[in-house]
């Protein structure tokens, strides 16, 4: 979790500093691309912090009303973050755009427009760098699997967040060259709409993300495919029945299986095999915190949700 708070301080402080020169430039050349850019980095700014705040209210203690303790936070405010993200910074952007389409304006000083927006993609080049550096160290597939099967939607969202920072600076430069070389402000208020477009699309793609968390998202498949297999390495074990897992938290995942044992086991050997697969499961895979095993002999039909990769049937808890 410190790798992301520091992407995400980072991330902070350059959306801040870019906020407010943005909307210094703003008010001086009278740019609507440049207005959208800095309710973007104001927008961005706001949910950084709400980022943090899911960041420490995840870290209380397991209680009696959240025996599990409190990782969801982080999903909850990503998900806020998400919808912050399209509520603030896509329709003011679009908003923005449609009004300087209905009322033509016109750019002065676009000297000092260039001069911010060439600053912003260097504050931001920073901050993308610092997130994507931590997202490398922990990434297990390609690039675009990677984000797709993502855990922390922190990390996440600051990877995207600086990402359509850098497009929608390049698209507010482009609006403002194209306004300034042919005098239409039709540019420079399309490229605040593009803009804004972008941002929906990142919010939808980030509250899905979230959302599929909320409600109990599974380990990755990889993982599973490693429980399985340190489940079926203990010899007393006969059959993996089911497997069922969910992540409490980006570095958590909760664990329930049902094993059928071998025939004949009595019960010290029984515990002893639960001991040996709980240790099994979490070498194979250390994310994995609480573990239950139920001991299962009969056959019944099998619930929907079980694991890839088992047979069309669980197991009867004996």
């Amino acid at each position: 979790m410190g790798e992301s708070v520091k992407a995400i301080w980072a991330a902070l402080v350059v959306n801040i500093i870019i906020c407010l020169v943005k909307l210094a430039a703003a008010l001086i050349t009278g740019s609507s691309a440049m207005l959208a850019e800095s309710f973007h980095s104001l927008a961005d700014s706001g949910n950084q912090l709400l980022l943090l705040i899911g960041q420490r209210l995840s870290m209380r203690p397991p209680d009696v009303q959240h025996p599990f303790g409190y990782g969801k936070e982080r999903f909850f405010w990503a998900f806020v973050v998400a919808i912050s993200m399209f509520a603030v910074g896509a329709t003011f952007s679009v908003y923005e755009g449609v009004k300087g389409f209905l009322q033509p304006h016109r750019i002065t000083n676009p000297t000092i427009n260039y001069i911010i927006l060439g600053l912003g993609i260097f504050l931001e080049s920073i901050a993308l760098r610092i997130a994507y550096k931590q997202f490398s160290a922990m990434r297990k597939f390609g690039i675009w699997r990677s984000l797709c099967e993502a855990k922390d939607p922190a990390l996440l969202t600051v990877i995207f967040e600086d990402s359509a920072a850098m497009v929608g600076i390049v698209l507010a430069l482009l609006g403002i060259f194209l306004t300034q070389i042919t005098g239409n402000a039709f540019y420079d208020s399309a490229a605040s709409v593009v803009i804004g477009l972008m941002l929906a699309g990142i919010a939808f793609f980030l509250a899905r993300e979230s959302k599929d968390l909320l409600i109990g998202e599974s380990a990755c498949e990889a993982d599973r495919s490693k429980i399985l297999t340190a489940v079926h390495s203990i010899p007393e074990v006969s059959e993996c029945m089911e497997l069922l897992t969910m992540h409490i938290s980006p570095e958590e995942i909760l664990v329930n299986i049902n094993v059928h044992f071998v025939d004949g086991l009595e019960t010290d050997q029984i515990e002893q095999a639960i001991d040996s697969i709980e240790r099994s499961i979490k070498t194979a895979v250390p994310a994995v915190g609480r573990i239950f095993i139920e001991a299962d002999t009969v056959l019944r039909p099998k619930r929907q949700g079980g694991s890839v990769g088992q047979p069309d049937y669980a197991a009867t808890d004996s």
